[in-house]
């Protein structure tokens, strides 16, 4: 039984379209449709759903390659004789694609197929096959193939369709979102305290990692603007220098741990949705045990984060001198209640606006969008 989700009708038309009354049948036939299935969940949730990139990518690609060498309509078995996608020709289109700039190797190397093989532990069948040797790739040919009455479905096409339909339904929605922000942008002085209701929402525990992100820097950035440090390296000549913070690459990237940093603290900052202690010291780990600040998508209080945080770490290791040492490079934790409270204090700087003006600038990168009347 194929579980339901808000897109699997979509699929489901999709898949019609090519084959016909046997579309349910090779939707409860094929693995990978169902993978897809499960994957492409948020994809009618809106903006602010957690949406699936990575792992549809990678298969993406090396599926788009395979029916660009047309072995989607050779006969079954030719595949195998096939050298193989280069590694470096998967990851450059990856990144060409929709929100997939950022993309990194993990996908095309191990995570798709482990999470394949997570939601489908009693197959053997991997959806990527790589050799290390050579760094080349294939989709895995047996898994593109159906049979129905004894007649074989290659359904590789109804791959890249269900996967471009759902990028489109993506779209639609961060544009939506954009243009949004926009209308609100418009309006401006006039109604602040709809934008903030506005800027509180993207504040959820259900928004997407990235856009929580996005709204943490753009608050903490004009929260902190507003403060004055004094500094020098004489004493004749100390002089005032307002705090800046700033994003050190794209949202969810494979930077080392570090999301934002702020001058001339030298203060380091790492955005999470965990409250996974292993995550936390691997980040301080990453940072040669330099102190560092955590943003944390959620509500709980921050004593029973850190208590969290030191009974988990604990049951690991149960030397309490290193979990103090990990523990004690965490500089700060920021949870959405202070977000939150941070917002109040921009907004009585006046600097409600430049946060939401922060926002659209921040998704626009991220997501690679662009005004046609943008320069």
């Amino acid at each position: 039984m194929v579980t339901e989700y808000s897109f699997t009708n979509t699929i489901r038309k999709i898949l019609t379209s090519f084959y016909g009354d046997n579309a349910e049948a090779i939707l409860e036939g094929s693995l990978l449709i169902q993978y897809l299935n499960k994957k492409t969940k948020s994809a009618n949730k809106g903006s602010k759903a957690r949406g699936s990139f990575a792992n549809i990518y990678s298969i993406y690609v090396v599926v788009e390659d395979y029916i660009r060498h047309d072995y989607h309509k050779a006969e079954k078995g030719k595949y195998a004789d096939y050298e193989g996608a280069m590694f470096s020709y998967l990851l450059k289109r990856q990144r060409e694609l929709p929100f997939g700039a950022k993309l990194q190797n993990h996908s095309l190397n191990n995570r798709t197929n482990s999470e394949f093989q997570d939601s489908f532990p009693t197959t053997n069948l991997i959806p990527i096959i790589r050799n290390q040797e050579t760094n080349r790739y294939w989709v895995n040919d047996n898994l593109l193939w159906i049979v129905l009455n004894r007649k074989h479905y290659n359904i590789a096409e109804a791959i890249i369709a269900i996967i471009d339909e759902y990028i489109k339904t993506k779209l639609d929605s961060f544009e939506r979102f954009v243009n949004q922000c926009e209308q609100m942008q418009t309006v401006g002085n006039e109604d602040k305290e709809g934008i903030k209701k506005f800027i509180l929402s993207l504040l959820a525990p259900n928004v997407d990692a990235r856009l929580f992100e996005i709204v943490s820097y753009s608050i903490l950035k004009f929260y902190y603007i507003e403060q004055n440090i004094y500094w020098g390296y004489e004493l004749e000549k100390v002089k005032s220098e307002n705090l800046k913070l700033y994003k050190t690459g794209r949202t969810n990237a494979n930077d080392g741990g570090i999301d934002f940093v702020m001058k001339p603290l030298g203060r380091f900052f790492q955005v999470t949705e965990t409250i996974d202690f292993k995550k936390y010291f691997l980040d301080i780990e990453k940072i040669e045990k330099y102190p560092i600040t955590f943003v944390i998508k959620s509500n709980e209080s921050i004593s029973e984060i850190k208590e969290k945080l030191e009974s988990d770490a604990l049951k690991t290791y149960p030397v309490k001198a290193i979990v103090t040492k990990y523990l004690g490079c965490i500089e700060e934790i920021i949870n959405i209640p202070i977000l939150m409270n941070y917002l109040q204090t921009v907004e009585k700087n006046g600097l409600l606006i430049k946060v939401l003006d922060e926002i659209v600038l921040q998704s626009k990168v991220e997501f690679n969008y662009s005004d046609e009347d943008e320069d």
